[in-house]
């Protein structure tokens, strides 16, 4: 009797190691390639603990980075591919990564969801061309970019708010008065814009700049663009600018938030992205608000945008992917992300139906509203820069370039020719001409 146990107990043994080897087989991990603003991140793991709770044999993994170090990491990640690729991306510059993504199309349940729930420009710049019709991501959120105030020194100071006073107030007139405000209550500075060239689009836009051609290609050299960006050297030379963001920066992306966080700064002009942000550290410090794009002679108008997730086309497992994409992409869960992270909606359909945010502080539900309001004011224009290829090139090398004029390494007529240079390029590589 006792061999025959022995014997018996070797058996199942035998039987439940490859049991337990097929089990491990089918665990299947993803990863997700992640930068933050506010606490998205954080909105986004537990989502996605929901996620794996119901879905026990896939694990996603979040890997999280600087916005700043962002492309600079994941670029030589999706070109090398294979296991250094991650599954899932968040990115801004949608064009950049479009050989690397993996149309979602054949393993999604309801492909015409997609379709018919997200804007058209925002899956067309996922897409290689008229002919594509795939469907690769979706917008985590759309972001407008505008000007925030720290309300609190303009009441302090005694100074009106210009939107509240002027039916159409110009940068100079905002930017007079918040001088004025740093004059009266002391702080270091008056005004500060993110060094980008993307934030740069919108008052060179409402300053009465154009840079797109019929054929796609981009002319830079005009007399709103010049106003603009003369603007912005003016601010440096009069000192009432932070020179932390454009001169001291590195060269990369910088924005000047932990000064208007600190309560060192009046006018910040950035975007909708930064308000769950400020809703964390700024709290009760001070009262903040958006306020409208100022007005000039191209109107008033922002820039939209937002960052995207897509799947990347070197993963191991697409059919996975697809499911955590179609999840976090379905109305229920993107409802609740969007209200938890203070965005504003990317769906059509929640954009429609209005968000329940999910807080009870005034200066987010105030700079919510202002953005909302910037939507309808977008310029034809606006979502030409943002969606075209070329769009990136434009934008790091105004912020480039701007920053060496900034500095007196070049010329502003040197530096819009090397602009000009770039998107050129930039062109001739994207159309072939």
């Amino acid at each position: 009797m006792k061999l025959r146990t022995v014997l018996l107990l070797v058996l199942v043994v035998a039987l439940a190691v490859p049991a337990a080897s097929i089990m491990a087989q089918d665990q299947v991990e993803l990863r997700i390639m992640w930068y933050n603003d506010g606490n998205e991140g954080e909105v986004l793991r537990d989502l996605l603990d929901r996620f794996e709770e119901e879905n026990p044999n896939i694990t996603v993994e979040i890997d999280t980075v600087a916005y700043a170090d962002l492309d600079k990491t994941l670029q030589p990640q999706v070109e090398a591919g294979g296991a250094n690729a991650p599954d899932i991306v968040r990115v801004t510059d949608t064009a950049r990564y479009r050989p690397f993504y993996l149309d979602l199309t054949p393993y999604l349940p309801d492909p015409d969801y997609w379709e018919a729930s997200f804007a058209e420009p925002v899956l067309n710049s996922f897409r290689k061309g008229a002919d594509d019709t795939g469907i690769y991501g979706f917008p985590t959120q759309f972001t407008v970019t505008g000007p925030f105030i720290n309300r609190t020194l303009f009441d302090q100071a005694g100074v009106d708010v210009p939107s509240e006073v002027m039916d159409e107030p110009t940068w100079n007139d905002w930017v007079e008065a918040a001088v004025e405000v740093a004059e009266v209550t002391g702080v270091p500075y008056a005004i500060a814009i993110d060094r980008s060239g993307h934030r740069v689009w919108g008052p060179a836009l409402s300053n009465g700049a154009t840079f797109l051609n019929e054929d796609g290609s981009f002319t830079v050299d005009s007399p709103g663009f010049r106003e603009t960006a003369q603007m912005i050297i003016d601010w440096h030379e009069r000192g009432i600018t932070p020179l932390g963001v454009w001169v001291e920066s590195g060269g990369e992306y910088a924005s000047a938030r932990p000064e208007f966080v600190n309560g060192q700064l009046v006018m910040y002009m950035s975007g909708s992205w930064q308000i769950a942000g400020f809703a964390g550290d700024i709290g009760n410090e001070f009262d903040w608000q958006a306020v409208p794009n100022p007005y000039g002679e191209g109107g008033s108008t922002g820039i939209p945008g937002g960052a995207v997730m897509a799947a990347i086309n070197t993963t191991a497992h697409p059919e996975e992917v697809a499911m955590v994409m179609d999840y976090l992409a379905s109305v229920d869960v993107l409802t609740e992300f969007t209200a938890r992270t203070l965005f504003i909606p990317g769906h059509i359909g929640i954009a429609e139906a209005g968000v329940e945010y999910d807080t009870e502080d005034p200066s987010v539900l105030q700079a919510l509203n202002t953005f909302l309001a910037e939507v309808p004011k977008l310029s034809e224009e606006a979502y030409g820069l943002q969606y075209s290829p070329i769009g990136f090139p434009l934008n790091t090398s105004i912020r480039d370039r701007l920053g060496q004029v900034i500095v007196g390494e070049l010329t502003l007529d040197e530096a819009i020719v090397m602009i000009q240079e770039t998107v050129d390029e930039a062109y001739a590589e994207v159309y072939g001409e």
